[in-house]
């Protein structure tokens, strides 16, 4: 069963945002604040869309929250389209982000998109046994679990798909190109490269002892992002 959950304080769009998805999911809940989502939010949610701007919890301050324990997509729609913006947006936990007015072919692309990645990974990491091991980081791609030095990782959907990218191709550097074709499934554009810094930068926090100086996801300067074993 797919689960839809709308976070937004305006009736009209939640309203609208309703009537443009709810032909690609299964049930959609409503919050119209952070505060709500957070209370809401359970395992059989497979897709927030969530407001930025609300009273009592914001977006920003609902998606931190929510990320202590759910790996769940999340989409942003705001009508704050700066790039430092969309960079809050993506530190926070966010996977993607939209601005308003958006239109609605775009939504529902969007929601799509994020949606097939979902269940395409809930469903071969169901069949799957391995796991991926580099020194003291481990990787479940079953359960979407990270295990460092015994102690478990809380990632979002993008930073796993960003870490198992790059853990099963150890030495393998890869283009900020490559990367975001690989887990974002869409065209790249000039801007796409301070997406994936952003999510870089978000793993190295919470992996890295010292994120100045990596010893999992190490920079190659003018090239790319790699892991050695």
């Amino acid at each position: 069963m797919t689960k839809l959950l709308i976070v937004d304080d305006e009736v009209d769009i939640r309203e609208l945002e309703k009537m443009l998805l709810a032909t690609y999911v299964d049930e959609i809940i409503e919050a119209e604040n952070g505060q709500e989502a957070v209370e809401m939010i359970d395992q059989e949610v497979a897709l927030v869309i969530m407001d930025y701007m609300m009273p009592k919890m914001n977006g920003v301050d609902a998606v931190k929250e929510i990320r202590k324990a759910y790996s769940v997509p999340i989409l942003f729609i705001s009508a704050k389209g700066q790039e430092y913006d969309k960079i809050v947006g993506y530190s926070a936990g966010a996977d993607d982000y939209l601005v308003k007015p958006f239109s609605p072919q775009e939504l529902q692309l969007k929601v799509q998109a994020m949606l097939r990645r979902y269940l395409n990974y809930s469903n071969s990491y169901v069949q799957a046994t391995h796991s991926i091991q580099i020194r003291g980081l481990v990787l479940h791609p079953e359960t979407r679990k990270v295990v460092l030095e015994d102690q478990e990782i809380i990632l979002t959907g993008k930073e796993f798909d960003i870490l198992q990218l790059l853990a099963e191709s150890p030495g393998h550097v890869f283009s900020a190109e490559a990367i975001y074709d690989a887990v974002w499934q869409e065209p790249y554009f000039y801007s796409s490269s301070s997406t994936i810094m952003t999510h870089i930068k978000k793993l190295r926090q919470k992996l890295e002892t010292d994120p100045k100086k990596p010893q999992y996801i190490l920079t190659v300067w003018g090239v790319g992002y790699k892991i050695e074993q």
